[in-house]
């Protein structure tokens, strides 16, 4: 008699073609990654010989292979005919005997006299999981399946999924021949995490490809709602050196919605075994994680990782009952792994417009194009060639449409959900997470979606301008002096840090403190004294967090090690906040401590900041956060840049304050570098060089205060350029004060980026380093280079 059911403890990665990807991956797993501490689940599998004799048993192949040779997949309609009579003719087909009895055989093993033990139903295709193809979301599961009769109708559901509209379509487009492809299923014990947690998690950056962050997505209950980008899940990115290191290791922390989760049914059978209930508002307001599950989690797929030599994507869930989190699925990761490392391709937005709609980017591209407004699957063959798709959420039963997409924008989903892994593999820019995106935006209007901005994904109105770039990292040729980048949004560290680059010349908290926190310091250190309305706004900033304090530290945390690990180990030079008052005035609760001046660019800012009494406990808690980031998580390539230093006793009286809260010039290599932006600064180089181990010339504020313009004034604006003598005078002094005392110069302002003679004539000055915006790096890398040669 055939063997058309398998163990898991029996399987490993080369029973492909016998189970399938996906059960060959869960018992390669088992047999070879339980003492490294990676938990699966236990169950079998049936064999793709199964299936194969299935079909013949009811002469299915034949009927099968003629409805399909006859098909054009892209003729939607006729798709969703031909697959519904081929599933339906599945379904209605009776078992094959020894098929049956082989499977209640091996249920009433695994259930070990629990009639009703609950178990998932997944399906695994011969053809799945290759390195170069995902078959993401191609074929059903089914989740808590209780009773073998009930496990026998799932199993047959997942047989006919091998013919959904998406998976006829993803063969035809892969070039796969159906009659190739055979299907096996896995009958697994249920985790219970519709008391805990689940989701999927990526050992690089889904988004730039940057491989030494594991990247989780989590929501509460099964983890179906996540896969199929039913919700908004948190989002969490773990460095791995860190973690192995055995040091605190979680880089970012993001609270998604969480508005719903799937729990168990009252029934048994499929397609009515599990239910959708809304969460409530307490715990949507917490992250759905702790860091120590964070990081257990993290551990294992590092060691999947490990031994598959392969980035990967990996299902999880966590055990609401037993507190253990189970790996369910294991598979290559199949977009950014076989992507070309060493061309670098790069959108860039020309135009800025009215932002109508912001969700989480996918892909970061940029399309533009119509809207199609699609409020189900029924009405796909509305969508044209260079439409922008919008609807409530996509599934890989789209995936004939997407490609069609100039852009993919949903109301619902992570990304790490199947339409955005489709997505991606399509190369079509997709905006997930919208939440109103259907109501805010009206079909045939035309709008720009732009991926290439960070994290947060924008839908402008109008169809903007945008450009292409690419260029060959090998092609780059050698310099005399280092070329850093100025980077503030830790969203785009990962991607920049694909960029040529020997580190970063200047990352603004101010950027970290605007964006990710938008806070004033103050009113988060005088929560409790707040006027109600206030409070409860902030409290809706720092949901997840332990208290107003930890939030504004824990945020400058992830942000600031964000860039120290994209980085690492060159340099990360950060700068200490440089609001002026009515910038912090503009931050939540801001006018309540923010003093009314007239010229703020010329005062409360930078060092004077830092020393008063009023601003201190504010200041302390960025020395915590860098505190943090170098010593418990071991970012030493983390420097510290103070701006705006006026004179000489407020560099002394800062170089103090930073000693005094942890920040000693020296201590494990610190190094405190000085922004030289006041014509006092130069003229006076060799005296404040005596407190700081070198200077970072920044251009604007200099070329300002030594011309008297106001830069904001568009009146005198046509008089601003950092190539006037007499800035070029002080800056000359400045270079030639730091290589006297062998101390650090680089220049992080606009100038160079601005305008490539002038990086020119820095580097002839002997300066070492000019830091540059991240959309100029490459240009302005080969005008020097040619120069150079000449």
């Amino acid at each position: 008699m055939a063997e058309y059911v398998v163990w898991f403890e029996r399987l490993g990665k080369g029973d492909v073609e016998t189970v399938g990807g996906k059960n060959a991956s869960l018992g390669e797993m088992i047999s070879n990654l339980a003492a490294a501490g990676v938990s699966v689940p236990g169950g079998f599998a049936t064999t793709a010989q199964a299936y194969r004799d299935f079909l013949e048993h009811n002469d299915l192949t034949r009927k099968i292979n003629e409805a399909l040779s006859q098909l054009d997949v892209n003729d939607v309609v006729a798709l969703a005919e031909t697959g519904a009579k081929i599933r339906n003719w599945v379904v209605e087909a009776p078992f094959q005997p020894e098929l049956e009895q082989q499977i209640r055989d091996a249920f009433a093993r695994i259930s070990d006299g629990n009639a009703e033990l609950a178990v998932a139903v997944r399906s695994s295709a011969t053809a799945e999981d290759l390195p170069d193809a995902s078959f993401a979301g191609q074929q059903e599961t089914f989740l808590n399946i209780r009773g073998v009769d009930n496990v026998l109708v799932a199993i047959k559901e997942v047989f006919a999924s091998l013919f959904n509209d998406r998976a006829i379509s993803y063969r035809v487009h892969q070039g796969f021949e159906h009659a190739g492809v055979a299907l096996s299923a896995g009958i697994q014990r249920m985790v219970r995490s519709e008391t805990g947690a689940a989701g999927v998690m990526f050992t690089l950056d889904t988004e730039s490809g940057f491989r030494d962050v594991v990247f989780i997505t989590s929501s509460y209950g099964l983890g179906e709602m996540v896969v199929q980008g039913a919700v908004n899940p948190d989002e969490f990115y773990v460095h791995k050196k860190t973690l192995l290191n055995k040091r605190p290791a979680i880089l970012r922390r993001n609270l998604g919605s969480k508005l719903q989760k799937m729990i168990y049914g009252s029934e048994a059978s499929a397609g009515k075994s599990v239910e959708v209930v809304d969460v409530s508002r307490e715990d949507r307001l917490r992250f759905s994680l702790s860091e120590e599950q964070i990081e257990d989690l993290s551990r294992q797929a590092i060691e999947i990782e490990k031994h598959y030599g392969h980035p990967m994507d990996i299902e999880w869930a966590l055990d609401g009952d037993d507190g253990k989190i189970y790996i369910v699925q294991a598979r290559p990761e199949t977009v950014k792994s076989r992507s070309d490392v060493s061309v670098m391709e790069r959108y860039l937005l020309k135009q800025k417009g009215k932002v109508l709609v912001e969700g989480r980017a996918i892909g970061q591209r940029i399309g533009a194009g119509p809207v199609r407004v699609v409020n189900n699957i029924k009405e796909m063959d509305r969508v044209q060639d260079g439409d922008v798709l919008v609807t409530d959420m996509t599934d890989p039963d789209w995936e004939p449409v997407m490609k069609r997409a100039a852009a993919i924008i949903t109301n619902r989903g992570g990304r790490t959900c199947h339409a955005a892994i489709i997505a991606r593999e399509l190369g079509v820019p997709a905006i997930v997470g919208c939440g109103d995106a259907t109501e805010l935006l009206t079909d045939g209007q035309l709008v720009t979606a732009s991926c290439a901005e960070g994290d947060t994904g924008k839908i402008y109105e109008g169809r903007l301008e945008f450009e292409v770039q690419r260029n060959s990292i090998e092609s780059m040729p050698k310099l005399p002096f280092k070329i850093m980048m100025n980077v503030g949004n830790p969203d785009r560290a990962f991607d920049f840090a694909t960029l040529p680059n020997q580190g970063v010349g200047l990352a603004r908290l101010e950027f970290i403190i605007n964006r990710m926190i938008g806070v004033h310091p103050k009113a988060l250190l005088n929560y409790d004294s707040l006027p109600r309305e206030l409070q409860q706004t902030v409290d809706k900033r720092i949901a997840g967090y332990a208290s107003p304090v930890d939030f504004y530290v824990e945020k400058l945390v992830e942000g600031i090690s964000t860039l120290a690990a994209a980085f690492h180990p060159e340099k990360v030079i950060v700068r200490l906040s440089d609001f002026k008052s009515n910038e912090y005035a503009n931050l939540i609760g801001g006018k309540l401590y923010e003093p009314e001046e007239e010229n703020p660019m010329l005062g409360f800012r930078g060092a004077s900041r830092y020393i008063s009494e009023n601003f201190r406990d504010c200041f302390e808690l960025e020395c915590r956060a860098l505190k943090k980031v170098r010593e418990q998580m071991g970012f030493t390539n983390v420097e510290v840049m103070v701006p705006f230093v006026r004179t000489v006793g407020e560099a002394e009286h800062v170089i103090d304050l930073l000693a005094r809260n942890g920040l000693k010039r020296g201590d494990e290599g610190l190094r405190i570098i000085m922004m030289c932006e006041l014509p006092t600064n130069a003229l006076l180089a060799d005296e404040f060089l005596k407190h700081f181990d070198g200077y970072s010339i920044g251009s604007n504020d200099l070329t300002q205060l030594t011309l008297g313009l106001d830069r904001d004034s568009g009146i005198v604006s046509h008089l601003f350029d950092e190539r006037d003598p007499a800035v070029k005078k002080l800056l000359s002094m400045a270079i030639e004060a730091c290589n006297k005392a062998g101390k650090y110069i680089g220049i992080c302002g606009q100038g160079p980026s601005d305008h490539p003679d002038l990086a020119k004539w820095l580097m002839e000055q002997g300066i070492s380093s000019v830091s540059l915006n991240p959309d100029s790096v490459l240009a302005t890398w080969f005008y020097l280079a040619e120069k150079h040669g000449r």
